[in-house]
């Protein structure tokens, strides 16, 4: 198996499809996505402050990144388990890749999993906030790099 540094952003979330294939129902498709939020690095109790907090967000979710050798590093934390969960998937996407391939990105491996269809709308929202700020540091870096 690839290391996700080394996978496209379609290759992993491919990969991300292919493991939710696996489970028959919703019940055992969310167990998985807490479980996914449990191994996410906790973020450190300095970064949780106001201007890292996801806007739209019904939980609180706080978003970092880090811009090293052209690619960008996510790192986030929630006090919501599945939310967790939700901002992990996106991170494994999303993170070690080059901003330009970051807003480029057509995630739609949200939509396969079947994961706008069974979240609640405040949740849904909230996972559209999230995948905003990572583009929006994507450009904000992009255009650091490109002057």
């Amino acid at each position: 198996m690839l290391l996700a540094s080394k996978m496209t952003i379609n290759e992993i979330q491919n990969q991300i499809i292919d493991e939710f294939s696996l489970f028959e129902d919703w019940t055992d498709k969310y167990e998985y996505i807490i479980e996914l939020g449990k191994k996410l690095q906790p973020l450190d109790e300095a970064h949780k402050i106001e201007e890292n907090k996801i806007k739209g967000c019904q939980s609180n979710v706080w978003l970092i990144s880090v811009l090293e050798d052209n690619k960008i590093s996510f790192y986030a934390d929630s006090d919501a388990v599945i939310v967790k969960g939700l901002v992990s998937m996106l991170i494994r996407v999303l993170s070690g890749k080059e901003p330009e391939a970051i807003v480029e990105a057509d995630l739609y491996f949200i939509d396969k999993i079947g994961m706008t269809q069974h979240l609640a709308q405040t949740r849904s929202n909230g996972l559209l906030s999230m995948l905003k700020q990572m583009k929006f540091y994507a450009i904000a870096y992009q255009a650091k790099l490109t002057k």
